[in-house]
Parts: C-alpha cells; sequence; structure tokens
C-alpha cells in the first residue's frame, strides 16, 4: 500500500548558539539568491569579507538569550508539532497512517534528511506544508525549490502535493483568533501590532504576493476580532541592508505608538507559526525594550501558535483537506506491467472501418 510522507517545509536555525555554528548556517542561509538577489561576485565579496567576519558573533549572542535546555526554540517546537500532527492523523488513519518529518531549509534537519527518514518508513509520495502561511519567494519558493532539487535526480521522482498558501484560510484564522482571545481573557489591550517578516519592496514590485498575503491575514483577522478592529496595526520587522523595505517598519511603529501613551500594547507575529529568534529577541525583548524606552506602557508579546490545540486541530484539518483522493491512489500501480487488456489487443489489432 502506498504511504504518504508529510514534509514540514521550515526555514532553519543553526545547531548552537555558537559563532562557528553561525557562520555555518549565514553562510548557507545568506547565499541563497531567493533571500539575497545581489550579483554574486558582489555579493560574495560583501557575504566572505564583511557579513561573515562580523555578524555571526553577534547572532551568537542573540541566540544564546533565547536558547533552550533541548535546543533552539524554532526546532524543538516544529519537531513538537509534528509529532502532534502524526499523532492526529494516527487517530484516525490506522496503521498506514502519514508519516511526519521537519524539512529545514538551512541547518539540520536538511530537507535531505527529512526524505530519507520518511522514505525509510515506507513513505513513497509526498504531501509538503511550508510552515509559511503567506507565500514569499525567500521562504515558500526557497523551501520548495530545495525539495524539487532534492528530488531532480532520482530515476523515479515520487508524486508531489504542496499546500497552497492559508494566509486567509479560515482554520489558520480561527486559531490565530483563538489564541488571541485567550491572552486577552484577562488582559485587554488598548492596541495590538500584528509584527510580519519583511521582504525587500523590490521583491514586491517584482511581482512576489507576500505583502497582499500579509494584508490577507490581517484583514481576516480584524474581521473575526471585530471589536478590536480600530486598534489594530500591521508593520514589518527584521530587516537589513540598506534598501527600502515593506513599510511601515515594526520599530518605528513602536515608537510611534509609544509617543501616544498606550497603557497596553500587545503584538503578535502571524507569520510565525513557531516561536524563534525573530520573535522571542527582536519582538520579545528589544521590541520591548525599544518601546518602553520611548515612553510607552505595558507590552506584551502573544506567543507563536507554536504547540496550541487550535493550530494543531487546523494542521490537521488542512491536511486532510489537501490529502483527499490520494487514499485509493497507489504510486505503486505505476510499476505494474503496462500491457494492454485482452480487448484492447483485439481492438488494436483490428482494421479501421
Amino acid at each position: 500500500m502506498a504511504r504518504t510522507g508529510i514534509l514540514l517545509l521550515q526555514l532553519g536555525t543553526p545547531d548552537a548558539p555558537t559563532p562557528p555554528a553561525l557562520r555555518r548556517y549565514l553562510r548557507q542561509f545568506l547565499s541563497d539568491v531567493r533571500v539575497v538577489d545581489t550579483p554574486r561576485p558582489l555579493w560574495w565579496l560583501v557575504l566572505h569579507g564583511i557579513v561573515l567576519r562580523t555578524r555571526p558573533a553577534k547572532s551568537a549572542h542573540l541566540y544564546q538569550s533565547i536558547w533552550t535546555a533541548d535546543g533552539s526554540p524554532l526546532l524543538v517546537t516544529t519537531q513538537a508539532q509534528a509529532r502532534a500532527l502524526e499523532g492526529r492523523l494516527a487517530a484516525t488513519s490506522g496503521s498506514g497512517h502519514p508519516r511526519v518529518a521537519v524539512a529545514m531549509r538551512y541547518g539540520r534537519p536538511s530537507t535531505a534528511d527529512a526524505l530519507a527518514e520518511l522514505e525509510a518508513a515506507g513513505c513513497d509520495r509526498f504531501l509538503a506544508v511550508p510552515m509559511y502561511p503567506q507565500y514569499a519567494s525567500a521562504t515558500t519558493g526557497s523551501s520548495l525549490e530545495e525539495l524539487f532539487r532534492c528530488l531532480s535526480t532520482r530515476r523515479v521522482v515520487p508524486p508531489i502535493r504542496v499546500v497552497p498558501p492559508y494566509a486567509d484560510d479560515p482554520h489558520y484564522i480561527g486559531a490565530l483568533v483563538a489564541s488571541a482571545r485567550r491572552h486577552f481573557s484577562d488582559w485587554r489591550p488598548d492596541h495590538i501590532v500584528l509584527s510580519y517578516h519583511g521582504i525587500p519592496r523590490r521583491y514586491a514590485e517584482l511581482g512576489d504576493p507576500y505583502p497582499r498575503h500579509c494584508e490577507a491575514t490581517t484583514e481576516a483577522f480584524a474581521r473575526a476580532l471585530d471589536e478590536l478592529r480600530e486598534q489594530l496595526t500591521m508593520s514589518y520587522q527584521s530587516r537589513f541592508g540598506r534598501e527600502e523595505w515593506l513599510r511601515p517598519y515594526t520599530d518605528e511603529t513602536l515608537r510611534v505608538l509609544a509617543t501616544r501613551r498606550i497603557e497596553r500594547l500587545a503584538v503578535l507575529c502571524p507569520g510565525f507559526l513557531a516561536d524563534c529568534l525573530e520573535t522571542l529577541e527582536e519582538i520579545g525583548t528589544a521590541g520591548r525594550e525599544l518601546y518602553r524606552q520611548a515612553g510607552g506602557g505595558d507590552y506584551r508579546l502573544i506567543p507563536c501558535l507554536n504547540t496550541e490545540a487550535e493550530w494543531i486541530d487546523a494542521m490537521t484539518a488542512i491536511v486532510r483537506r489537501e490529502l483527499a483522493g490520494w487514499d485509493s491512489a497507489s504510486p505503486a500501480a505505476s510499476s505494474r506491467p503496462l500491457s494492454p487488456s485482452p480487448d484492447h489487443r483485439r481492438t488494436a489489432a483490428s482494421p479501421l472501418r
């Protein structure tokens, strides 16, 4: 029987919060042309002559502030999501239930590692689940490109399905709203910021749909949380370099809101499904410090969906929807002899009339 392997495509994380590990990770990450599309000869000089000489130590210090006893928060949480999803699927699919593995675009476990793990479990067809609700070339595009690259040299390329962007999918939005309402049950914010990872504005002008997807998430969230619609702002974080990125910038937004003396500010990061450096340190620590220094009041980072029950429910629903129709289709059938049936042979041999 055919068995489905599910790949949770996630961006990646260093192996350790140390300069050598960050140097390896950043070299791989920043060498991706979908992340930085500067002409290669020029970017090679900048990357190896400047960035990899200075940034690893600074980044290692930041990672040390969020590292857990079990390792990288992003990896630990994504692996827990994979186990929870597989458990839900097993509860209804029996012994032949789909297997789930984590595939990091950069670092480990790599996409190749994840494919090998699933194939060892007998999987011969794959569903790719980008852990990025909003499509961007630098995230979803790069992860899918790596998946196809890993399969491109094989004699037999297995059947593959890809979960499309789910920026305003009711299951995903429902999980976001349920999480927000739970955190707001005993602490009602005066204002909410939805902070998304940014991309250079030029990428959007070249056709990347990312800003439209972020706007779709914000609008769907606002409709569902209508009582707080007027207290909602969206912004973009994590920019680097001198090029203009999508606006408004999160750091500038926090400064402006601080001058309004807002007593209770909540910040959510809907584009991240697992807490990581960009949420825990950049928004949770640096953002809070920036906000308070600018005169702001109570500041709370609302955790990512992580392994909240509503998100595991949503993941399960999305996966089941995308797997529809595969239950009765067996890739192994393609290995059977393609000899024509007796009726077909007679028809083929008959003269045309």
